[in-house]
């Protein structure tokens, strides 16, 4: 199977050249300004590639150029595909988004609320898949709040297995009561552990023979081996200095050099551009690729779709560029746009995005059949320029 989508010229799939060469001018602007060391990048309309970008170096040291199967650290953008997981069992009838999240881990049976209290009602899978089933995520430079200092508190990021890690979550209180809020949270991290229970497989081994293997994604992976760790792209912050600075190993990440004790299903997945593109082409054509069905069309429809109240998304709720708002909700494990000019933007009804801690990020628009995906290596922050929204922009006036 090959690696990389079917390419094609711009205008044959009703995307200008000229602008399709804006974007990648942007992007290229950003390496030459010093703000990344590289960037991969290509946009898909109709299942066809009509341009692929190559910028910058892999590492900055070394010298050494950044190519097209480099090896990137997607972070987030594991959720998306955790929830593709999640999906394939869904099909299967083993799970429903009612389903008290007790009933696949019982751990969870006595759960308490903020304050200890017995909850009036436990919190369930549909929640678990919308960061709105009440928990924290006990990750960060400090804790964040008392929920926060607890999970630090309990060792939960570095217990020794998923089993481990779900029985150290359980023991704590929840941040707020299921469904009275959204908060970023653990629960896709929860999802690999029903995952395991469901199928009887590592987390690893379910995603490699249910995903990654049907979909040709060959270089996707909770870690990166020996005879690929040459590809992998050098990681870089900016945090407190003014230049790219290598950045080794974050505090919430895994060496990439070894089979994870807990494989992370809100953030632990390695990968290539042409691999993500392959995952993301899947859920535009609702769940098939080059003949091979991995979700139903109904899956990827429950996957994608709002599923956050008109209060909720107006609350104010978000998590770095991605912003809770009227016009941009939440489906399972991402974003989901219900009135893209409500939100300020430009993509089309129904867009499903996510993005990853390095400044990954990706969209399906199944309005307009596209795919985008950038990979970079930066450590997210604030003043960086949000090259998701500015990439959607651009690619509107590309649009014919």
């Amino acid at each position: 199977m090959r690696t990389g989508l079917e390419t094609a010229e711009p205008e044959s799939v009703g995307l200008s050249s000229e602008g399709l060469a804006r974007i990648d001018a942007a992007l290229r602007d950003e390496v030459e300004r010093g703000e990344l060391a590289g960037v991969n990048w290509l946009v898909a309309r109709h299942g066809k590639v009509a341009w692929r970008g190559v910028h910058g170096l892999k590492d900055i040291a070394r010298g050494e150029p950044l190519a097209w199967d480099t090896i990137f650290r997607l972070f987030s953008m594991t959720k998306p595909v955790t929830a593709a997981a999640m999906m394939i069992l869904h099909d299967e009838g083993r799970w429903s988004p009612d389903d008290p999240l007790s009933k696949h881990l019982p751990e969870f049976e006595a759960i308490r609320g903020p304050g200890g209290e017995t909850l009036d009602a436990p919190p369930n899978l549909g929640q678990l898949m919308t960061h709105t089933a009440g928990f924290g995520y006990g990750i960060g430079p400090g804790p964040h709040d008392a929920v926060d200092a607890g999970y630090i508190a309990a060792g939960v990021w570095k217990a020794e297995s998923l089993t481990d890690f779900v029985a150290r979550v359980a023991a704590l209180p929840l941040a707020y009561p299921p469904g009275a809020a959204w908060r970023y949270s653990l629960s896709m991290d929860l999802q690999g552990a029903i995952i395991e229970r469901l199928s009887g497989q590592s987390l690893p081994d379910f995603m490699r023979e249910r995903l990654f293997k049907p979909l040709g994604m060959v270089d996707t992976d909770f870690f990166t081996p020996k005879s690929k760790r040459a590809r992998l792209a050098t990681l870089y912050h900016m945090y407190g200095v003014d230049r790219l600075t290598e950045l080794a190993h974050p505090a919430f990440a895994r060496d990439p050099a070894r089979i994870p004790s807990i494989p992370s299903g809100g953030g632990g997945l390695y990968g290539t551009i042409d691999d993500y593109s392959r995952f993301a082409q899947m859920l535009l054509n609702q769940g098939e690729l080059d003949g091979v069905r991995v979700l139903s069309p109904d899956a990827v429809r429950l996957m994608t779709t709002n599923h956050l109240s008109p209060a909720m998304m107006a609350h104010g709720y978000g998590v770095g560029t991605q912003q809770i708002r009227p016009g941009f909700g939440f489906g399972f494990n991402g974003a989901v746009f219900v009135d893209p000019a409500a939100a300020g933007s430009r993509v089309g009804v129904g867009s499903y995005q996510w993005d990853g801690a390095a400044g990954t990020w990706f969209w399906i628009d199944p309005q307009h059949e596209v795919v985008f995906v950038g990979l970079i290596q930066r450590m997210l922050q604030d003043t960086m320029t949000p090259l998701q929204a500015r990439t959607q922009d651009l690619l509107a006036d590309a649009l014919i």
